[in-house]
């Protein structure tokens, strides 16, 4: 007989173990999603805490790694051992390295050998807790900024970091670097440790020296402190087997009985060639974790040049490490822990396909011109494949009038123009630029799209920082015609930027009229039909965009090229007679002063968004020296914070996959929810923990855009040319005639010095 009750128990009982089934299945795929020994999120290693912008091991330092990071980021510790047997923090056995140690007892120092190795400064291991309590630490390596050194940072010892970060408990890493060395010294680093593990929870227990780790490893549930092996170069010894890790690393097997783990360079992982290109990786960690061994992977900064392969993003480089499709690393050590907290919480595990969640605009600035040369098929490929919303061409002419797209009128920029016979057109002509070039108008369209095209360099004259050395010379220069065939059935595109600087110079002093090469060219290709992607025509000139206002509904955008704080209503009131959005430079968003942000944003921001003119700022770089202090040379953290915090409807960059990258990531639009280290930076913060005696001088301010600026004579018409003769026995001028123009002439020594810089 049927029994309702009976059959509603049993569907009720089939129901929850379908739903019990359910969740089962979600959280194997969410595991599954990480290629990690345990199928956890890997984890974050704060080295020496925020140590990439505050000293090692300083109270700001672990301090801002634990604001900014995941919540479980373990904050490491290099720990030392005072003459009376206390524990310290800090980044290196000689104290001299990253502290004001010298001048507090000066003519003190000596010399130790440390694992075999003749080594003279400063060791704790001469000094008590007490004699190092008035030592102040500073900022260890020299290329990052020194201005925190004067603000009284003091040493602390290892119970005193989780006291710091209360009421936060991020984990605590401490790495025992040279145990037979305190050893020598009549120091119980096994003591130490044990004794310590007592009084605060070690998650973490790393060191060089296997002997060090058995000597532990039976005191410690690795459930509760792991221990893991830390490996040096290849080719150094570990003192207490003399073995190299090299060949230590041959028996993983033998590694697993006293340690959960192994901590490793990077470059174990994934070797770099000699010319700083990637290699295949290595099997080391699927070979580690089919030994039952989590792999951190160490070596991590910001700050420092890693693969050219990773286009200076060092989020792209954490990516590689955590979300490759064959393998996982199990926790990075970093100097820099905002990025990979983001990398590991907001962008891995993207696809190709993941959704928009930021509407801001990414434009091109010459295509993807950080990866390949300005201008060329490759750079505008790259950029559309990277995810480009609005690709550029700023429009040059040739002598016989072919409208082209190149970064400059000056071939020199983004050419070899100058080991070619045409090094001797090179001139000055001071209406263009104030220095020497050679002009594009000078030569035929035959001869430019001959020339071999050369990477731009911004940052190599005072950093030395390359771009993709080896694609130095790659792809073809594009006509206008040709960028527009490209463009046009690009779907992915929103819009293209047309770029028209000199048009003045050019009709008047050349006879070529670029605007109506323009208009032209836009029409053919079918950009003045409905239903065609949008069109913008940028330039600093009001003349130029009135006159393509007067023949065209196309949008327009005025470029303000100095930095300014401040716009006069006059001006604002000018720009929006003929045109709706303004291109401006980073810094007229964000002052700032010896490379930090001074203050919230200049008084022109609002001022423009109060008149509905769209702001496209610009140049976005991935390399680390283009950004402020505060963004912790993250290319990622500062186009959020602009974004973000200054509310900007564009971003112009050289490097266009890393700004469409961010606009899919997962921390968007969360509200309170959105994490730390997907936050805009507050300007001024850092500026503000600047001791007073350390401040740069005050920065004068950047001066307001006027009237008199904006408003200019229209264009004048085009000229007819007429070559001039020449003078008999002589060879006629290169170009057209210029008249009223000033032109010098260059020896072939001075343009020899100038190519030299370009390169």
């Amino acid at each position: 007989m049927w029994k309702p009750r009976a059959f509603s128990l049993l569907l009720l009982l089939l129901l929850q173990l379908l739903l019990l089934a359910s969740v089962s299945a979600a959280k194997r795929s969410k595991r599954s999603q990480w290629n990690t020994l345990t199928g956890s999120p890997p984890l974050v290693i704060a080295h020496g805490g925020f140590s990439g912008l505050f000293p090692d091991s300083s109270e700001d330092a672990y301090t801002l790694a634990a604001e900014t990071s995941v919540a479980d980021v373990a904050l490491w510790c290099d720990v030392q051992l005072t003459k009376d047997g206390i524990g310290i923090c800090f980044p290196n056995i000689n104290l001299e390295n990253s502290s004001d140690i010298a001048s507090i007892f000066p003519n003190q120092s000596v010399s130790y050998l440390v694992n075999g190795v003749p080594t003279s400064g400063y060791f704790s291991v001469d000094y008590t807790s007490k004699d190092l309590s008035t030592v102040t630490l500073s900022q260890g390596v020299y290329s990052r900024s020194p201005l925190f050194h004067g603000t009284a940072y003091v040493i602390h010892t290892v119970e005193d970091v989780p006291k710091i970060v209360a009421p936060q408990t991020p984990g605590l890493w401490l790495n025992i670097q040279h145990d037979a060395f305190y050893t020598q010294h009549n120091l119980s680093m096994r003591n130490y440790v044990l004794s310590v593990s007592r009084k605060v929870h070690v998650n973490y227990i790393s060191s060089p020296e296997v002997g060090f780790l058995r000597s532990i490893t039976t005191h410690f549930d690795p459930k509760i402190t792991k221990l893991v092996l830390r490996f040096l170069n290849p080719d150094d010894t570990d003192p207490s087997t003399n073995q190299t890790y090299s060949s230590l690393l041959k028996n993983l097997t033998f590694i697993k009985t006293f340690a959960s783990g192994i901590i490793v360079p990077k470059g174990y992982i994934w070797p770099i060639d000699g010319s700083l290109y990637l290699q295949p990786h290595t099997s080391l960690v699927s070979d580690a974790h089919k030994a039952g061994l989590e792999v951190y992977a160490s070596d991590f900064a910001n700050d420092v040049i890693s693969s050219y392969n990773y286009s200076y993003d060092p989020l792209t480089e954490y990516l590689q490490f955590i979300d490759n499709g064959d393998f996982s690393v199990d926790g990075l050590l970093t100097d820099f822990p905002i990025t990979p907290s983001a990398a590991i919480d907001c962008f891995a595990h993207q696809g190709t396909n993941a959704t928009r969640r930021d509407k801001t605009l990414v434009i091109s600035q010459y295509g993807a011109s950080g990866d390949y040369p300005a201008c060329t098929n490759l750079a505008y490929n790259k950029a559309i494949t990277d995810g480009v919303d609005v690709l550029d061409c700023p429009v040059q002419m040739s002598k016989d009038g072919m409208p082209f797209c190149l970064s400059s009128t000056d071939l020199l920029e983004s050419t070899t123009v100058a080991q070619t016979s045409f090094r001797n057109f090179a001139m000055r002509i001071p209406e263009i630029k104030s220095n020497p070039g050679i002009f594009s108008f000078n030569l035929t369209w035959t001869d430019i799209k001959g020339l071999t095209p050369l990477t731009m360099n911004p940052f190599a004259v005072n950093y030395t920082l390359f771009r993709n050395p080896k694609y130095k010379n790659a792809g073809n220069f594009v006509t206008l015609s040709d960028f527009l065939s490209l463009t046009r059935n690009q779907t992915s595109l929103s819009g293209i930027l047309i770029i028209v600087e000199n048009a003045a110079y050019l009709a008047k002093n050349q006879g070529l009229g670029v605007i109506d090469a323009v208009i032209d060219a836009l029409s053919k290709a079918g950009y003045d039909k409905p239903g065609s992607q949008k069109v913008y025509i940028q330039s600093t000139n009001s003349s130029v965009l009135l006159k393509f206002k007067e023949k065209t509904d196309y949008e327009l955008v005025y470029k303000i090229d100095e930095v300014v704080d401040d716009a006069s209503n006059a001006a604002i009131e000018d720009i929006k007679n003929f045109a709706s959005s303004v291109v401006i430079n980073k810094e007229s968003v964000f002052p700032r002063n010896n490379g930090y942000l001074t203050s919230n944003t200049t008084r022109i921001m609002p001022k423009l968004k109060a008149s509905n003119l769209s702001i496209f700022v610009e140049t976005f770089s991935n390399e680390f020296v283009s950004q402020a202090w505060d963004f912790y040379s993250d290319s990622t953290v500062e186009i959020n914070s602009f974004i973000q915090g200054a509310e900007i409807d564009g971003i112009i960059t050289d490097f266009p996959k890393t700004a469409s990258r961010y606009t899919r990531n997962k921390c968007l639009n969360l509200d309170d929810k959105t994490p730390p280290y997907m936050q805009p930076v507050e300007a001024g913060a850092l500026y503000g923990l600047i001791d007073k005696p350390s401040l740069p001088p005050a920065m004068a301010p950047y001066p307001p855009l006027t009237d008199s600026e904006v408003i200019e004579p229209p264009l004048p018409p085009v000229a007819k040319m007429t070559p001039p003769s020449p003078a008999p026995g002589t060879e006629s001028p290169p170009g057209n005639a210029q008249p009223k123009v000033t032109v010098c002439l260059l020896s072939n020594v001075a343009l020899f010095v100038t190519s030299l810089l370009l390169l």
